[in-house]
């Protein structure tokens, strides 16, 4: 089938799906294959449900006419989401990086979105069909889209680039994650590069960290804006309190930017948005108070208060750099009785152990109170070496033993990947 034949019904429909379990009555359903599921054995349960089409490729259902046949649903899937993307009149915003895409997308959402109509990508949905899902709910009322881009190998940012069709990208920083994918940082450089190399082409614009060499570097040749602490940054700003949560004057304005957020390294995402904003003509204040309004939530870098204790939850993701990154803010937050719980960090590949050793002597080398470590891969770091931190496999076992404490007045900071499932200590 046509790809401008199957929008005709797509705009006809209530949307898209790729779950009988969440299909509603007059939507598509996309029966997608993958390693463990295939969606066209479900394509009869869809129309019971109220699909209006389906879109398969198993030809045994051609002779059905609600049954659409094509070569390869998710090609057909990102085809229909860049033709239904180039139908829309709006300006486009791609965010990518190693740390910080959600934080720096939801930010910019929140700022625009004061003198916009925005849609921003929702939960996790940045990758190769998450990335069309977002753009497919899209409405034609929409003047900006921020989309998030996820990607864990070379070629993956391209793919969702050509998708998307930018005209504004953002690459958060070059950090230590998915190097079970990438190979190296050089790797990771040049995976999250290819969000330059398609607005270099295609005469977008990059909103570019001026405090990171790697990424000013990158982009030294194209449409910019930067901005950061540097003097030279077009949009400048500089960290005026750090605790309990972090406070930027935006020096170009003279404007004190006050957020719910803690740690410095949210400072790039927030000058992030400053910069956005401004470029898109939103005022000072409306900027301000965007800021100043937006709560972290899904477990990322939220402060919790359980009695007398307090927990630091940054468990939705976590690699080397973004590790880190938290454990330095951990020690320079002026608060006694210090307790850090720290999950295994994922898809490394081969330097798994070295990093994760690395991690291990970064901390028992600070004054914390407690060193916890969860997950197999700081288990076989740990075994006979440090013999003073706690080891527990699974977080189940971690919370029997919590639970038997009766901790009061301790500040915990848990900081893992997100299948370790830290926050079920406390949430």
């Amino acid at each position: 089938m046509q790809i401008a034949a199957l929008y005709e019904k797509f705009l006809d429909s209530s949307g898209i799906s790729t779950d009988t379990r969440k299909i509603e009555e007059g939507k598509i359903f996309f029966a997608l294959k993958g390693e463990n599921f295939n969606g066209n054995l479900f394509a009869q349960e869809a129309l019971n449900k109220g699909a209006k089409f389906i879109v398969a490729d198993e030809k045994h259902f051609a002779d059905d006419a609600n049954i659409l046949i094509v070569d390869d649903v998710l090609t057909t899937l990102q085809q229909l989401a860049s033709h239904h993307r180039r139908a829309l009149n709006l300006k486009v915003i791609a965010i990518g990086g190693s740390n910080g895409k959600t934080t720096t997308k939801e930010l910019i959402s929140q700022v625009l979105g004061s003198a916009y109509k925005t849609f921003a990508t929702k939960g996790n949905l940045n990758n190769h069909i998450g990335v069309p899902l977002t753009l497919l709910s899209i409405s034609a009322e929409t003047e900006i889209a921020i989309i998030e881009m996820g990607a864990n190998h070379i070629g993956e940012t391209a793919l969702l680039c050509s998708i998307a069709q930018p005209d504004f990208g953002l690459i958060t920083n070059n950090g230590k994650d998915h190097l079970e994918g990438y190979g190296s940082m050089e790797g990771v450089r040049k995976g999250n590069g290819e969000l330059y190399d398609f607005l270099r082409n295609n005469n977008g614009i990059a909103f570019v960290c001026a405090d990171q060499p790697d990424l000013m570097a990158a982009s030294i040749d194209m449409k910019r804006i930067t901005y950061g602490q540097h003097e030279n940054a077009d949009c400048r700003g500089r960290i005026t309190e750090r605790f309990p949560f972090l406070e930027v004057e935006w020096m170009n304005e003279n404007v004190v930017l006050t957020s719910n957020l803690i740690g410095q390294y949210n400072f790039d995402n927030m000058m992030a948005a400053v910069a956005v904003g401004h470029f898109f003509e939103v005022s000072p204040e409306m900027i301000r108070e965007a800021i100043a309004s937006y709560i972290p939530s899904n477990n990322r870098s939220q402060i919790l208060k359980q009695g007398s204790n307090t927990f630091i939850l940054d468990a939705y993701n976590a690699n080397p750099s973004s590790m880190m990154a938290a454990l330095e803010n951990f020690k320079l937050m002026p608060v006694d009785n210090k307790i850090v719980i720290l999950g295994d960090m994922l898809e490394l590949g081969k330097v798994s152990s070295e990093e994760h050793k690395q991690i291990v002597e970064v901390v028992m080398k600070e004054n914390f109170r407690k060193a916890i470590f969860v997950g197999e891969e700081f288990g076989n770091v740990l075994a006979g070496t440090f013999g003073e931190a706690l080891h527990f496999n699974t977080v189940t076992a971690l919370k029997d033993w919590f639970d038997q404490q009766n901790f009061s007045g301790y500040t915990f900071l848990l900081k893992g990947s997100r299948r370790i499932g830290l926050e079920k200590l406390v949430l």
